[in-house]
Formats: C-alpha cells, sequence, structure tokens
C-alpha cells in the first residue's frame, strides 16, 4: 500500500517529481526562484555540479551526486547506508536513493504564520522542521539561532513560484514517492505496524522497532497484538484495529480506506498512503485531547514531512479534518463550540432543522448540527429532556437510572468519550454474582456454571437451526429454545435436578432481559441479529452520576421547547411544516424524527404524504419492548454480609412463572457507603404487575428479599420507585427487538430519510446498536452527517 509507484517511463532520479531540485544541468528547466536568499546561496547554490576525472590526463567530467551518497563520498555514503539500515530494519518499502533524498535531503517548507502574510518558505538545509517552528514561524525567521533578521520587511519578498503549483489537480499524481509523516502523534498507537504502511517515516525515533518485533512475518501471520496503551490516554480509548484483530466497535484499519472514505475522496484510492497518514494524525490527535475542538490549525505543526509536499498535505488536512468532523468522528461528544467558532465551512451554515424529541438521539443530532453551524429547533413533549433516559436524585447519595444506567463495553463508546470530556468516572461491575434460592441458600456455583453452559448450547443449537436455508418459517425464541431443550432431554436420557431448571429459568430471565421481551414473542431467528457486527468490547460499568450529566451538557445552549408534542408533519412542499397538538406550526428545510418505535407503531404522528409501505411493514416488524424497575433505599446494608462486596446478587426463581419477576438486584452504590438496591422486572412479569399499585410492587418486592435473606431481618424501605414506562403517554416503551417473521435489516429500512427531508433517528434505528443510549446517539450523530450533507 504504501509501496512507491512504478513509473512507465525511465526518467532521473526527482525529474518529474513537483519537489524537483534544481541540480541537474540536463533534463527538464526547472523555474527559476523569484526570490534567492544568501542563506540559499550558502548552502550549496554555488556548488559545483560536476568534478573532474581523477585519472591523470584525462578530461571527462563526472556528476556530482547530489546527496554526496555515492561510494565516492564516503560521509554522505555512510549517511545512506545507515539511514538505508535503519529503514530496512523497520519499513517494509524499498530503502532506494529517491526514498533517502525524500526523506532526508528535500528541505522542509514552512508558512509564515503572520495572518497578513502566510507565504511558504524554504528552510535551510541544516534546519530541522518541529511543530513549534511550524507555530511561530515568520518571514526572515533562522530557527535554532540567536541572528536576528536584517530586515522586517521580509514578507514583502515574493512566493516561490513553485508553492503555487502545488494546489493544482494533476500535481499529487505526479509524485514519484508518496509523502511519509516523521514523528507523527499516531506513531505509539501503531508501533505493531510497518510504519511506511500507515503513512510514517521509518526513519525516524518514534517508529523504531526492536529486533523481535522487526520480522515480517510478525505481523502479518501471528496472533492479534493486545491493544496499545498510551500513557494519559484513557484506556478506553483504542481508535485503531492492531494487526490481525477484528469485531472491535468503532475502530479503524489504519493501513486501509474506508468504504466511505473511498467514495469522498476516490483520488486515493490508487495510494492511499498520504491519505491515511493525515487521517490517522487527526485520529490521534483527537484522541490525545479530546476536550476541545481540534482544528486544522492545531494539526497542521505536527505534519513534518520534506519537500513541497507538505504544502500538499496542510492542504489537504483540512479536507480530511471536516469531513471526519461532519462524519462524528472526531470533533464530537459534549463539545461546544463559540458563537463564531462552527465546525464546518460556510458551505455548511445554509439549512435549518426541527428535531422532533429530546433524548439521546435528539440531542446528539441537536449538538452536532448546532456545532456545524446550523440552525436546530428541537421540540419535546415532555416537560424534561432525556426521553427514556430519567434519573431520579432523590435517593440519599446515589443517583438511580429509572431508564438506562449500564453501559454496555467501554472500548470505543461514545459514552467513556462523554466521560473523559466531563471528567466523570464510571463503575466497573465485577465479575462475581451469586444466585441465591428462596429460603436463603446460595446456589453451588457449579451448578450455575453447569446451566450457563446448557443455556448457551440451547442458543447455539438456535443458531444451527436458522443456518439451514431450506427452513424458511420463523419461529418465537422461546419457543425454538423449548423445542431443543425438550429433544435434547429425550435424546440425552439426563434429567436436570429442580434446582438446576430453577437456574436455566433464572438465564431466560436474564434473555428476556436483554430482549425487553418474553421469548414467546421474539424471532428465533433474527433476535441477536446486530452480534453479526463488531460491538463494544470492554468492561461493562455502572454510569453512577446518571446518563442525565450527559444529556444536561448535550442540551447546553440549544433551543428546546418542551411541553410541544408533535402532531403533524407536512412535507408535501418546498419547506416542512411541523404542527403541535396545541396549533403551533414552525417550518424548517429539514425534520428528523426521533420518537419513540411505539409511537410511529400507533399512529401518533400524522405525516403527509403518509409514509411508505415499505416502512410502515419495518416499523410493525420491530417490538417495542418493555421493562420495569424498581428501586428501593434501606436504613442500612442488610445484604453486605452474604453477597461480600459483589456488584449485584441474582434470585433464582422458584417457577417458571415467577420468571423475571425481580431476577437479579443490583447495589447503586459502588462505595458500599449507602443503601440502595435497584431490580428489573422483565418479560411475563411485566403484564403481571402492570395492574397493581406500587405499594403491591413493592411488597412482591419485599417478600422475595425476605426470602433471599431468610436468616436475618430484613428492614422495610425508606424510600422506593416503579417505573411504569408502558403507560407513559409519549413513551410506552424501554426498547426495541426484532419479533417473530422480522428481520434486522427493519432497522435499516426505519433509518431510511425520505427526499433528502425526513430523516429518522433512535435505538430502533440502529441496526448495529439498537436498545441502548450508545446506540440512540450514535444514531443522531450518523443523521446529523447525513443532514450536513444534502
Amino acid at each position: 500500500m504504501a509501496t512507491p509507484r512504478g513509473r512507465t517511463k525511465k526518467k532521473a532520479p526527482f525529474d518529474h517529481s513537483p519537489d524537483s531540485l534544481p541540480l541537474r544541468s540536463s533534463g527538464r528547466q526547472v523555474k527559476k526562484k523569484a526570490t534567492e536568499t544568501a542563506d540559499e546561496d550558502e548552502d550549496g547554490g554555488s556548488e559545483k555540479k560536476y568534478r573532474k576525472c581523477e585519472k591523470a590526463g584525462c578530461t571527462a567530467a563526472c556528476p556530482v551526486c547530489f546527496a554526496s551518497a555515492s561510494e565516492s563520498h564516503k560521509d554522505g555514503y555512510d549517511k545512506y547506508t545507515t539511514w538505508k539500515k535503519i529503514w530496512t530494519s523497520n519499513g517494509k518499502t524499498e530503502p532506494s536513493p529517491k526514498a533517502f533524498m525524500a526523506d532526508q535531503q528535500l528541505p522542509y517548507w514552512v508558512q509564515c504564520t503572520k495572518p497578513e502574510c502566510r507565504k511558504w518558505r524554504q528552510l535551510t538545509k541544516e534546519i530541522q522542521l518541529t511543530p513549534q517552528i511550524a507555530r511561530t514561524y515568520r518571514c526572515g525567521m533562522k530557527p535554532n539561532t540567536a541572528v536576528k533578521p536584517e530586515t522586517s520587511d521580509h514578507c514583502s519578498l515574493p512566493e516561490d513560484l513553485r508553492v503555487s503549483e502545488v494546489s493544482n489537480h494533476w500535481w499529487y499524481s505526479m509524485l514519484i514517492l508518496p509523502p511519509l509523516l516523521k514523528d507523527s502523534v499516531a506513531a505509539p498507537l501503531l508501533s505493531a505496524y510497518y510504519p511506511d504502511c500507515v503513512g510514517m517515516s521509518p526513519s525516524c525515533t518514534s517508529t523504531h522497532r526492536t529486533a523481535s518485533d522487526a520480522s515480517p512475518g510478525k505481523l502479518e501471520h501471528s496472533k492479534a497484538v493486545p491493544c496499545v496503551l498510551v500513557p494519559g490516554m484513557n484506556r478506553y480509548f483504542q481508535p485503531f484495529y492492531q494487526p490481525n484483530e477484528c469485531g472491535k466497535a468503532l475502530c479503524v484499519r489504519p493501513d486501509v480506506m474506508e468504504l466511505d472514505e473511498l467514495y469522498e475522496f476516490p483520488e486515493y484510492s490508487r495510494d492511499p498512503t498520504m491519505y491515511l497518514a493525515l487521517r490517522n494524525l487527526i485520529l490521534a490527535l483527537w484522541y490525545t485531547n479530546c476536550k476541545e475542538a481540534l482544528t486544522p490549525q492545531k494539526c497542521i505543526p505536527h505534519i513534518i514531512v520534506r519537500g513541497l509536499v507538505r504544502i500538499r498535505c496542510v492542504q489537504e488536512v483540512e479536507r480530511i479534518l471536516y469531513f471526519m468532523t461532519r462524519k462524528g468522528l472526531i470533533n464530537t461528544g459534549v463539545l461546544t463550540v463559540g458563537t463564531n467558532q462552527h465546525l464546518l465551512p460556510k458551505d455548511y451554515h445554509n439549512k435549518s432543522v426541527i428535531i422532533i424529541g429530546a433524548g439521546p438521539a435528539g440531542l446528539a443530532a441537536a449538538r452536532q448540527l448546532h456545532n456545524f453551524g446550523i440552525k436546530v429547533t428541537v421540540l419535546e413533549a415532555k416537560d424534561r429532556i432525556g426521553g427514556r433516559v430519567w434519573d431520579d436524585k432523590s435517593f440519599t447519595g446515589v443517583t438511580v437510572g429509572r431508564g438506562a444506567q449500564i453501559v454496555n463495553g467501554c472500548i470505543n463508546n461514545p459514552v467513556a468519550l462523554m466521560c473523559e470530556q466531563l471528567g466523570i468516572s464510571m463503575h466497573k461491575f465485577g465479575e462475581r454474582c451469586d444466585l441465591i434460592q428462596e429460603g436463603g441458600r446460595i446456589t453451588d456455583p457449579t451448578i450455575d456454571k453447569r446451566m450457563d453452559f446448557h443455556f448457551n448450547a440451547l442458543l447455539d443449537v438456535v443458531s444451527e437451526w436458522r443456518k439451514d436455508k431450506t427452513q424458511l418459517q420463523d419461529v418465537p425464541l422461546g419457543e425454538k429454545i423449548e423445542e431443543i431443550y425438550k429433544a435434547f432431554i429425550n435424546e440425552s436420557g439426563i434429567q436436570f435436578s429442580e434446582l438446576e431448571e430453577e437456574v436455566l429459568q433464572f438465564h431466560l430471565s436474564n434473555l428476556e432481559y436483554a430482549c425487553g421481551s418474553s421469548l414467546h414473542q421474539v424471532s428465533a431467528r433474527s433476535w441477536d441479529h446486530n452480534e453479526f457486527f463488531a460491538q463494544f468490547a470492554g468492561d461493562h460499568t455502572l454510569l453512577t452520576p446518571g446518563y442525565s450529566v450527559i444529556l444536561e451538557k448535550l442540551a447546553e445552549g440549544l433551543d428546546i421547547r418542551l411541553r410541544s408534542p408533535v402532531k403533524s408533519i407536512d412535507y408535501s412542499g418546498d419547506e416542512v411544516q411541523v404542527t403541535t397538538t396545541d396549533g403551533t406550526e414552525c417550518t424548517a428545510q429539514k425534520v428528523l424524527v426521533t420518537v419513540p418505535l411505539a409511537l410511529l407503531q400507533k399512529g401518533s404522528l400524522q405525516f403527509n404524504p403518509p409514509l411508505s409501505d415499505k416502512k410502515m411493514k419495518a416499523i410493525n416488524s420491530l417490538g417495542a419492548g418493555i421493562i420495569e424497575k424498581i428501586a428501593l433505599q434501606f436504613p442500612y446494608r442488610f445484604w453486605d454480609s452474604k453477597v461480600q462486596g459483589a456488584d449485584f446478587f441474582g434470585h433464582v426463581p422458584p417457577s417458571a412463572s415467577k420468571r423475571g419477576l425481580f431476577a437479579v438486584f443490583y447495589d447503586m452504590d459502588p462505595q458500599k457507603q449507602h443503601s440502595v438496591l435497584m431490580s428489573v422486572i422483565a418479560g411475563e412479569a411485566v403484564a403481571a404487575v402492570k395492574s397493581l399499585e406500587d405499594k403491591q410492587v413493592l411488597q412482591q418486592c419485599m417478600a422475595t428479599l425476605r426470602e433471599l435473606f431468610k436468616e436475618q431481618e430484613v428492614p422495610d424501605p425508606t424510600k422506593y420507585f416503579v417505573t411504569r414506562w408502558s403507560t407513559d403517554p409519549w413513551i410506552q416503551m424501554a426498547y426495541s427487538f426484532v419479533k417473530t417473521g422480522g428481520s434486522g435489516e427493519a432497522y435499516d429500512i426505519l433509518a431510511e430519510e425520505i427526499q433528502g427531508t425526513i430523516f429518522f433517528a433512535g435505538e430502533a434505528t440502529n441496526r448495529h446498536f439498537p436498545q441502548t443510549v450508545t446506540g440512540a446517539y450514535l444514531s443522531g450523530v450518523r443523521e446529523a452527517s447525513k443532514i450536513a450533507a444534502f
């Protein structure tokens, strides 16, 4: 990939490179510089280009090697051979004389930092460009010396005529060798790669590899390299795949362009080295400091490469950075920018957008579009922001999420990014989860492991069944599991004990919690459709301050209108007209709909023209899953002695009919100081408690706890809540699932925009990461990118 392209015709070294050097008397004529400084003359302008033959009587003249790297020039030749040895041990491309000249001999170019000047100047031969020099350079400066400029009018000198050619479309195609950055900030993150395959020079100390690393086979045929942790960088930030690594969400291959990158920058399809060098640099800079907006001006000083190609890199980094910003790869999260510091150029600003819903998806999109410089109005039906995120802070010492509060997989998760930006921490869940039977006995861990194995074996058989293409009919997951289970019992002759059966029911209740539904409504073919895509790896955590801290920051400074439920969306005209239930009309060029799936299914929003049959079929093929929560505060931590510091403990249901009722209890205080437990109601149990009063649900929960801790006194709670998501008129659900007969494709169809005017976001539009705040947030970022591009 980084190997230099061959040429179709034989040419003198660098004869047709844009960095052509005026060192030959033959070849194409090089343009004279507009200005020749005395310093440049001293560098070799007067050096002889030919020398006489040393043999007595011979009148022949031989060309002098520009780099003094021929064997007849010992000092230069030693330098070349030393460089060649380093290059060979670290890199993959050929250490040719051309590569040596590009990497070691060409002059650096730097731009004057005076706003009224901004001319490019060629540095003298002995000066090594550094980020500090690039940040501070002014015409006439002599870096690394105490000599002051003789005049103060160096900026008035004309710019070298070659500089103007660099911007021409044909210029990049004339490069013999692609640029390789020196001392890139990305180097520590890419130490397992050949530097020249990811846009970096193999000659720099930062890209040197140990002897054991230098074997070419190591990178191409070994097992996956462990993740690279860079001092000072959040351990959850792993933007690049390591060699042979796969299946990690929001990772990029540092040596390959993604499809959307190739679509946006087709000119790099033949040789992507320059693009990869700049993209990898930008990503590394962003994850090094994600608390401030990354601008082209912050990237440019880190572009260290010799020759006029540095000018082209500086021009290109702006394009690439704007693309990555629009896609939400950088400059995202809770980042806020000033009024006149928009993240995208003015070309993007001439749009107006109405966003319906102020949940994670709506707020994510609104924050992105606002930062881009696009006018945004958010209409929210409820009297608060957050949607299915709703934190209760009335408990002493802890925040309890009535909705989402758990982060499933933190590596590259945007929630981890936003926590870093806000300086808040998450609590990593421990692995221990004792299963306690009614009566108070802790289940033998070997029984739990055995039944967990059988549970996963049942799901494996489901996976094998759906591979059979002759089985065209989908069935409910619960039905298929029961069928497989009975067949296993009949064929194996194994008889599980009553306790083992109960433990199996516990694992099935966890599956219903994950699906948000009874297994008898979930598709056996597509229940885990998103597992075919890379998922978030790493720790599962409790966001102890609550998601509302993040959402409140996302909402800061936005035009959000609460108590504004939308009744209709008319997109039949040039602009979209949105009407609220009180008759207020708003118009915009684009509308983003982020309401819960349940509201779309029930026709709470009227569309004119109506939604297509295809989209309605997709909407109705998904299920609006429901779970409910109960949280209780006690006068003291009565469970401590039994669970011994675990973050949660399980409740073994006494029968299948009790499955899903308070299956797991979470300790909401990682510091083990305050006394708050939270549990979940899932599956068939949701319907069982729907008609009960909160006090009746509390009584059932307390009866369960007193059975689990029968050997001791369990005090009455001092405070509690029971959620009622299913009856909230503007929510009516927890999260989506694929109903029997449906497929994961429905998420993509629901996400499709209509006529470039009506857009959709929310967890039920994210095929890769449904059911999560992360998925909702990313869907908002995705739609903001689409809206900006239209």
